[in-house]
């Protein structure tokens, strides 16, 4: 499983431009969907992600493994066991820095987020939903981190 999710990693920062997949064969049993598109009310007034918040984060939840990617103005969102990505913005609002998902399962233990804290190892987001609080370790190269984070406590 996590060679399909590093497979998955490498693809989307390939997509950003922010190198390649290093002739890896990897099979994910997931793919993206190609038909989620993010609503006009999850890119909100959003202007772009600070260069601080770019690029592959994981985290674990529930024993599943949760990858963030943000690249640019959008944001992707990846949970081990689930069939579709969710799918959205991310960028600064009001002087914050916020997350902003759709998933076409309906899920929304995600959907709204905002960046507590960051810097070159981790960042600390606290969704909206059901989810709460989560502290992500950033993927370097597509590579998962050495150790991975697991859910904050409240």
């Amino acid at each position: 499983m996590a060679a399909g999710l590093v497979g998955a990693l490498s693809a989307l920062t390939a997509c950003s431009g922010g190198g390649g997949g290093g002739g890896e064969k990897t099979t994910a049993s997931t793919k993206p969907s190609a038909t989620a598109s993010a609503s006009s009310s999850a890119s909100g007034a959003a202007t772009g992600a600070s260069g601080k918040i770019q690029g592959s984060w994981i985290t674990t939840s529930g024993g599943k493994i949760v990858a963030l990617v943000i690249t640019g103005k959008k944001a992707g969102l990846f949970v081990t066991g689930r069939k579709a990505w969710c799918q959205g913005a991310a960028g600064e609002e009001s002087g914050m820095q916020m997350i902003h998902l759709t998933c076409p399962d309906g899920n929304k233990d995600r959907a709204t987020g905002m960046v507590d804290s960051v810097n070159a190892k981790s960042m600390t987001v606290s969704w909206s939903g059901k989810t709460g609080k989560e502290t992500y370790t950033k993927a370097e190269g597509g590579k998962l981190p050495s150790a991975l984070p697991t859910k904050a406590k409240h």
